[in-house]
């Protein structure tokens, strides 16, 4: 099946998004700063690549609040796990290794289900503020 993206596909059927002119603007400055021809071409691309992932834009905010959590936790439990070390108390750093563990597997299953991110700065027109892209 030839790729949702691909140039030799037909495309008849529009979709149309009602956007500011300041969206506009930005959306075009993004699009070929991130190396796409088109807006549209970069649109298609964001589209299919949420459609291949089975993720919206809107989840991803709360995927890292909960890697964040998750990273907290690990944290604290290293912390338990130097002050149990320094007690002498092997048999309860056993278990605070065996949650660590269980918690970087739960990080590692959310972070393959994220697409990797690359931050690029945008050089927009002098008159436009500073935007950072996650891609």
């Amino acid at each position: 099946m030839p790729d949702a993206s691909s140039p030799s596909r037909t495309r008849s059927s529009r979709l149309s998004v009602r956007v500011s002119p300041d969206e506009l603007e930005r959306w075009n400055n993004a699009a070929h700063a991130l190396g796409h021809a088109t807006t549209a071409a970069w649109v298609r691309s964001l589209l299919h690549d949420a459609e291949v992932s089975h993720r919206s834009g809107g989840d991803i905010g709360s995927e890292i609040r909960s890697l964040r959590s998750e990273l907290s936790r690990i944290g604290n439990n290293l912390n338990q796990l130097a002050h149990m070390a320094h007690l002498g108390d092997a048999a309860a750093c056993a278990d605070t290794l065996q949650h660590i563990d269980r918690l970087k597997d739960r990080t590692d299953s959310l972070l393959k289900t994220l697409r990797p991110a690359r931050i690029r700065r945008v050089k927009l027109p002098s008159h436009s503020a500073p935007v950072h892209l996650v891609h």
